[in-house]
């Protein structure tokens, strides 16, 4: 999923079509092209992973999701969402969510909340988070009401690079360490947005898809946690977890199962024991005694239903 920096790359790119009128729109979105044909792009915006497309009383807002994408001055062998042709070339929107906002933006969005916005506001987002005492902070991270653009790659480094466990609950952070964590936020936004530019990200991350930890050589930790159940990467003995003892407890052993399997792993609740306690109390046939399988079962029950009729 494309994250706040990325938007604003696109937003920069087409840039250049802002003042322009739309000579044609075309798509598959569930959108009146007619009205868009004719009409002057008065801006392009961005709010967190929002791509906003500013005309006259109304605007588009599109959504990349997991898989979203976008061509300029050219076109994929597939039909696109949603395609803007003006004077000096085209936007082509591909595999994303396209929505009409009517009226003016600045009362739709409050971008105090984007991360990547000079209206930012890093005490706002303090007081956000101390409202959410219980939430975890891989969660919290990517809850676009607190850090509007912040996607699952910032998530991981901003963690790691504070040394903050991502099963913490936010209520237990020392206020130091939370608005660390605020501050982070947008400074590894801007940082990751300067080294896509460069094309170099992949080589400044520490956690995300890593395999071990720089600062102690031990094998990252690698699961599906939260709420939000996304791909998480952790050093246990470095980063810090905090928590109650009994959180701290259901920590380890989520940490624990994930050493040993690297499965999806639920982190609020212990997973359900219905199977293991059936294999834990089924009796073993005594010596010598045969043992059926499902298939027997299944030939007994026929037989008696044969002699019945």
């Amino acid at each position: 999923m494309p994250e706040g920096p990325t938007i604003v790359i696109l937003r920069e790119q087409v840039e250049r079509f802002a003042g322009c009128r739309i000579i044609r729109a075309e798509g598959n979105a569930r959108v009146d092209m007619a009205r868009l044909t004719g009409r002057r792009v008065e801006a392009f915006r961005s709010w967190g992973k929002h791509f906003l497309i500013d005309l006259h009383g109304f605007a588009l807002r599109v959504h990349f999701l997991m898989f979203g994408s976008y061509t300029i001055d050219e076109r994929k062998p597939r039909e696109p969402r949603l395609s803007l042709a003006f004077p000096t070339g085209e936007l082509n929107l591909y595999s994303c969510a396209i929505r009409v906002i009517e009226g003016d933006l600045d009362a739709a969005y409050d971008w105090r909340g984007d991360v990547m916005s000079d209206a930012w506001d890093a005490r706002a987002a303090c007081r956000k988070l101390r409202a959410m005492p219980d939430r975890l902070v891989c969660d919290a991270l990517l809850d676009q009401e607190v850090f509007a653009g912040v996607g699952n790659i910032i998530k991981n480094e901003v963690l790691y690079r504070i040394r903050v466990h991502p099963l913490s609950r936010v209520g237990a952070l020392p206020p130091a360490k939370l608005r660390e964590l605020v501050k982070q936020a947008r400074q590894y936004s801007f940082e990751f947005l300067e080294w896509k530019k460069q094309f170099v990200l992949r080589q400044h991350w520490l956690a995300h898809n890593k395999g071990t930890c720089d600062g102690c050589g031990r094998k990252l930790v690698r699961a599906y946690l939260g709420e939000t159940d996304r791909r998480t990467f952790f050093c246990a003995h470095d980063q810090r977890l905090y928590a109650t003892p009994a959180q701290a407890r259901a920590a380890a052993r989520t940490v624990a199962s994930a050493r040993k399997g690297g499965r999806r792993l639920p982190t609020r609740a212990e997973p359900p024991l219905e199977r293991s306690t059936e294999r834990a109390t089924r009796r073993l046939p005594r010596r010598g005694q045969a043992t059926r399988t499902p298939a027997a079962h299944k030939t007994k029950a026929r037989r008696q239903r044969f002699r019945a009729s």
